[in-house]
């Protein structure tokens, strides 16, 4: 069963498995804004292209004292891969059980050549540093969104 996630709402208490094997709880990032963005799948292109875009304005999030986290249904080893392969300054969610994705209702029907399957839709959320949703974008196009994202962050 999905809810949305509404603007105002606290961040999700959970524990999470992240690159570098480490185990952190989502409210560990509360004291500083926190720019959580799901990608449907490690090392695709639109996926590689939304962490390089992340990746190229990582000076100007710290600035603004926000942390970025990137997160899939990918396992640990695919997402240490991925961040490794681009050099990611910031880390990943292992979500393969899925239980933050569907916290944050990002778990949809997806059509792709004529065949429905579950899969994540392309989405971020931007929490102040008191651990309360901001700002969020779903069903987000690469091209652009990481600009819009840090000038969100600019608001808060």
């Amino acid at each position: 069963m999905s809810t949305t996630f509404e603007i105002g709402e606290l961040m999700p208490t959970m524990d999470l498995l992240i690159t570098g094997n480490q185990h952190v709880n989502l409210t560990h990032y509360i004291g500083q804004s926190l720019a959580l963005y799901f990608y449907p799948k490690a090392n695709t292109p639109g996926c590689t292209q939304e962490g390089l875009d992340f990746a190229t304005h990582y000076t100007a999030f710290r600035q603004n004292d926000c942390q970025i986290l990137g997160a899939s249904r990918d396992g640990l080893k695919a997402q240490e891969n991925f961040k490794a392969k681009h050099q990611f300054p910031f880390d990943l969610v292992a979500d393969k059980e899925q239980q933050l994705c569907q916290a944050m209702d990002v778990i949809k029907l997806k059509k792709m050549y004529g065949r429905e399957s579950l899969g994540i839709e392309r989405s971020t959320f931007l929490f102040d540093a008191e651990g309360r949703l901001r700002h969020a974008w779903r069903g987000v196009k690469v091209k652009g969104h990481v600009e819009v994202v840090l000038q969100a962050l600019n608001t808060i």
